[in-house]
């Protein structure tokens, strides 16, 4: 299975959830993303086959290490993005949305220099309080 985009956002739902509570389930997944139960299981299915998450005997999720770089990495663009937003003046929420549909295809370079952007804005916000 290719890392798709969809791929990316149950890794990082499953990094966010794994962050808020002590385990992880199939319909907890379903219910942040809001899809149906045979839907995410599928999908999980092949993401244990693939090596990015393992499914113990009572039915938790966690992340393999090659799940867990790919959800951090996506976890970590989504997060300097939606800051870099409110920054500007978006709101929380319209923020994180728009980021969640940058995350995927931004290319590394421009990445890094709204990172960086986004470190200076923060920076300089500081300053004036």
């Amino acid at each position: 299975m290719a890392i798709t985009e969809a791929v990316e956002n149950y890794l990082e739902t499953i990094l966010i959830l794994s962050k808020q509570q002590p385990d992880v389930h199939a319909i907890d997944i379903c219910s942040y993303l809001g899809y149906s139960r045979p839907t995410v299981s599928i999908v999980l299915k092949k993401m244990k086959d693939d090596g990015l998450v393992l499914v113990d005997e009572n039915n938790h999720i966690t992340l393999t290490e090659k799940g867990r770089c790919v959800a951090e990495h996506v976890y970590d663009r989504h997060t300097v993005i939606s800051e870099f937003f409110m920054l500007l003046g978006v709101g929380r929420d319209t923020a994180a949305e728009d980021a969640c549909k940058i995350e995927h295809d931004i290319s590394d370079e421009t990445f890094e220099c709204l990172r960086k952007h986004c470190r200076k804005l923060a920076e300089e916000q500081s300053v004036k309080k």
